[in-house]
């Protein structure tokens, strides 16, 4: 008879693990206990040594279909003689930290779905209907382990059915900590001034949809508003009354055939939409798209996702809608919605009714949005359905605690512990208040629920200013610890090493912003990153900004920086009023006090962004004068491009200045210029012109590499989600020889900066060993 400990970590609790080592155990006739240890599931076995190594075998094998092990620790013990007579599952303990964690919120397993609509089932029509296999998880968690008393279910007492099923290890729901029915569970219900006591509140809510209504429906991780796909009315009154006019909205569609009605799916997206994870995929339209012009205006792509709740599906039980518009029910810049009171409060100008239930939202978490590029994934945004699942770190430090608190804007944080790095759900814009007070409160959940009970250093950007280098100060004292600037294309490029599991690259670091090392606006940067170092080895040429950022509010502003010095100025003013006055907020007088400012050089600020290039080039073409949402100018620019054809060139010129080489960008934009005075097809200019940037960069870095004999180049930063761009860099790349990169399971944009922040810190201190 022997006796042995095994301790397993990964994602290990709310998937069913326990009673699947209890299942294996009793097969096997072993004796002993398994429970949950703090954030990890401890296994005691007595039995035959060879029975006992085979388990850990068949736990492998046999373990839940939405668990992970990452690793099992099994230790022999000493015994005299036989302490267990039967298997069985104790209660959790709290008296262990350990790496595991709790599992994300994943879309409605088939098994659940079914019950949902049999109407011979007690679960019949029923939206929190959940399972082991299903359900939210990390929106209801308040505190590990992860049993029910410490989740948002705890306010719903289970039935007697209920709590048979929870109780029999041999049922799917055995511990499923968000199980419930109709009798015990959370309930739905519409609202309107008051509550609305309707037989069927989410039948009764759809056919307001279908009469034009906007409705906000509170779900898993916060509030949507949702309204008609197909009338072009409906979403312009939801675009007015959100004083959002030309951001693309996303939408719900309620099976993969109905997408593929308005939208082109490759294979590798087809998987995506399917996954239990359930993000919005971007699509590009087909030609037979047919939804209102207003969901996705100018551009030829749209956000698109299938139902991951039960009452999703429900709501789609009871209308023809192909698809449902499902966007963010808060003001721009704001958190998400999810307390009852405030949903009501705040949309009071926007909902014309409200589908509500009563479970509490513990944790907010945004839609996750992919988009794939050339047939790779790449996260927009990586939130619902995959935080807080960590990141691998082992092989850069298993001892360093870090928490590092990303940019500014598309903030996420992260969390470095016993060599996973925990990256946060979406928080957002942290220059409004409101989001940096729920960026504080997530931060303070995702140290309880990692068990973080000290940091060793809190790492955040270069800039002085920004909200979260100020949080970083304030966590550095709360610790004692230290804190570590870290430049903000070098934690992209970290980013993007960490993905592919590199330490050394030649990284094309293009985006809008990041505060430099020389504190200047950079953003189109070729950086040879060494993990903690970096050289700056080339650039885009540097331009002068007129009124420094209102120049990413009205990039026509940057067309005349961008020109100046290149035409004469009489010439550059009457090419502004006559061609592109409409552009300008003041007209003809904004124009001259615009070329004084220039030529005085009051109130310019510089800057290498490939991003204010891109929205220059959009501007001039007439595609986009104003910038009304992120990303909107360059975004257009693609979209026109993609129609273009491969038939013109413009070229482009790399010179050395300031001891590294730049890329001239005056020059490609006063070849765009050029072509549309010769009245050659826009979207055939967009296309080139994007691909004189893209070759221009890739030629940089090429360069680079050819110097240092690294062999791996990647793009890092928000103009990688650009198709054109990215696959135009990729094969000039492929085509010198070298290998391209691109993010996998990171962001491309500033969501995965914290990630980077912290690899950086990591680095940093396996070097020097501190941070002084």
């Amino acid at each position: 008879m022997e006796k042995a400990r095994i301790l397993v970590q990964g994602i290990v609790q709310g998937v069913g693990f326990r009673p699947t080592v209890y299942r294996i155990a009793k097969s096997m006739k072993l004796t002993g206990y398994v429970r949950n240890l703090g954030n990890i599931v401890e296994i005691i076995l007595e039995g035959d040594k060879t029975d006992i190594e085979d388990f850990t075998k068949n736990l492998k094998l046999k373990k839940p279909p939405i668990s992970v092990i990452n690793s099992i620790e099994l230790e022999w013990m000493d015994s005299d003689r036989q302490e267990f007579n039967d298997f069985t599952i104790l209660s959790s303990s709290e008296n262990f930290s350990g790496s595991s964690v709790i599992p994300a919120d994943l879309a409605t397993c088939d098994s659940c779905l079914e019950e949902v609509l049999n109407d011979n089932n007690r679960r019949y029509k029923y939206p929190f209907t959940a399972c082991t296999d299903c359900g939210p998880r990390f929106t209801v968690i308040e505190s590990v382990p992860y049993d029910r008393e410490r989740t948002s279910m705890d306010d719903f007492p289970l039935c007697p059915d209920c709590t048979e099923e929870y109780e029999n290890p041999e049922d799917r729901r055995y511990h499923a900590e968000a199980t419930c029915c109709p009798e015990c569970g959370p309930e739905v219900f519409l609202y309107n001034e008051k509550r609305l006591e309707v037989k069927n509140p989410i039948k009764e809510a759809v056919k307001l949809i279908d009469e034009g209504k906007i409705l906000a429906v509170k779900g898993i991780g916060g509030t949507h508003l949702v309204v008609k796909t197909t009338d072009d009315d409906a979403v312009l009154k939801l675009r007015e009354r959100l004083e959002r006019f030309n951001q693309p909205f996303a939408c719900m569609s309620p099976d993969l055939e109905t997408i593929k009605t308005f939208a082109e799916v490759a294979d590798f997206e087809e998987k995506a939409l399917l996954s239990r994870r359930r993000p919005i995929v971007v699509l590009n339209k087909n030609d037979d798209y047919y939804l209102a012009p207003s969901v996705a205006p100018v551009l030829h792509n749209l956000g698109v996702m299938l139902p991951y709740s039960a009452l999703h599906h429900l709501l789609f039980r009871y209308t023809d809608e192909p698809a449902l518009i499902m966007t963010s029910a808060n003001m721009p810049g704001e958190p998400m919605l999810i307390r009852n009171r405030d949903i009501v409060e705040k949309l009071e100008d926007v909902a014309d009714c409200y589908l509500l239930h009563d479970r509490r939202i513990v944790n907010r978490c945004d839609d996750s949005v992919v988009r794939f590029r050339g047939g790779e994934m790449a996260f927009i945004r990586r939130s619902r359905g995959y935080v807080p699942e960590p990141y691998d770190f082992s092989g850069i430090n298993t001892d360093l605690n870090v928490l590092a608190l990303g940019p500014e804007i598309d903030v996420t944080f992260s969390i470095l512990k016993e060599g996973k790095c925990y990256v946060s759900q979406y928080i957002g814009n942290t220059t409004k208040y409101e989001t940096f007070l729920s960026m504080k409160d997530a931060v303070h959940h995702m140290i309880g629920i990692t068990k973080t009970d000290s940091v060793d250093v809190v790492a955040c950007d270069l800039h002085p200013m920004f909200f979260t280098t100020k949080l970083a100060d304030e966590m550095g004292e709360r610790f004692g610890c230290p804190v570590f600037n870290v430049q903000h294309h070098h934690a992209h490029a970290a980013a993007l090493c960490v993905d592919n599991n590199l330490d050394e690259m030649i990284c094309i670091a293009a985006d809008g912003v990041g505060y430099g090392d020389d504190g200047t606006a950079w953003g189109g940067e070729i950086l040879h990153i060494q993990q903690d170092e970096y050289e700056r080895a080339g650039s885009l040429m540097p331009q002068k900004m007129a009124g420094g950022d209102l120049t990413t509010k009205y990039p026509i502003r940057m067309v005349m920086s961008m020109l100046h010095g290149y035409y004469d100025r009489e010439e550059l003013v009457e090419l502004m009023k006559r061609d592109y006055q409409s552009y300008f907020k003041h007209g003809e007088r904004e124009v001259e006090l615009i070329s004084k400012q220039l030529e005085r050089g009051f109130n310019l600020s510089t800057t290498t962004s490939t991003g204010r290039v891109l929205d220059a080039i959009s501007s001039a073409l007439g595609i986009c004068g104003e910038r009304t949402y992120e990303g909107e100018c360059s975004m257009k620019l693609e979209s026109v491009g993609y129609h273009g054809r491969d038939s013109l060139e413009i070229p482009y010129e790399i010179k050395r200045e300031d001891g590294k080489a730049v890329l001239d960008t005056s020059k490609i934009l006063m070849n765009v210029l050029e072509l549309k005075q010769e009245n050659r097809k826009i979207a055939d200019i967009a296309k080139a012109a994007q691909r004189a940037v893209s070759m221009g960069l890739a030629d940089l870095a090429v360069r680079c590499a050819d110097r240092t004999g690294v062999e791996s180049i990647g793009g890092s930063g928000g103009v990688f989600y650009n198709e054109a761009i990215s696959m135009t860099i990729k094969d000039f790349v492929e085509s010198a020889g070298y290998s391209f990169l691109q993010h996998r399971d990171s962001c491309a944009g500033d969501g995965s900066v914290s990630m980077g922040q912290a690899a950086v810190a990591a680095w940093h201190h396996n070097r020097l060993g501190s941070f002084e």
